[in-house]
């Protein structure tokens, strides 16, 4: 998917972006410029967002704003998340993401692809598909360099398969 076609599906969709860091916030809202957007910069204002509001997607950092707590309460109200991580991207918390109901985990390195990053989560709810699945085919092999061979997908694949849309 290029990022034209991904503009088109997220446009108008109503995004809470949580990170610390105000370059990284200020990074996405021009990446995303064609959504509505909401941002915070730690865990008490996007709790407080989530629980007032209605979002398509939270963006969450895991680092610095407590990212894990914040998709719990996300995945409460049926708001999936797109975890986005540098220090954090770990195996460990991939693994974590899948288990605590994510919708996709990427990587700040890629920050460039967010847009089509948000589309695959997006589109897959409206097809009624896994968002996992997006992500195994998109960045399966960066992950797969990244945590050394892919003993990871042997772990988490099957889980990642059954899950369905229990992403929410």
């Amino acid at each position: 998917m290029d990022t034209k076609k991904a503009e088109k599906i997220i446009k108008g969709k109503r995004v809470l972006i949580v990170d610390d860091e105000k370059d990284v916030v200020e990074t996405l809202v021009e990446l995303l410029s064609v959504c509505k957007l909401d941002r915070a910069f730690s865990f008490e204002e996007a709790k407080q967002q989530l629980q007032e509001n209605d979002y398509d997607v939270v963006i969450l950092d895991i680092m610095g704003v407590r990212g894990f707590d914040l998709l719990e309460i996300a995945r409460k109200r049926k708001i999936p998340a797109l975890m986005l991580t540098a220090h954090a991207l770990t195996e460990e918390s991939l693994n974590k993401s899948v288990k605590e109901g994510a919708a996709y985990f990427a990587p700040k390195d890629q920050i460039e692809n967010i847009a089509v990053f948000l589309a695959d989560v997006i589109e897959s709810i409206q097809k009624d598909k896994n968002p996992w699945i997006r992500l195994l085919e998109r960045l399966g092999g960066f992950y797969d360099n990244r945590f050394l061979g892919t003993d990871w997908r042997k772990k988490e694949l099957e889980y990642l398969l059954k899950k369905g849309k229990g992403y929410l």
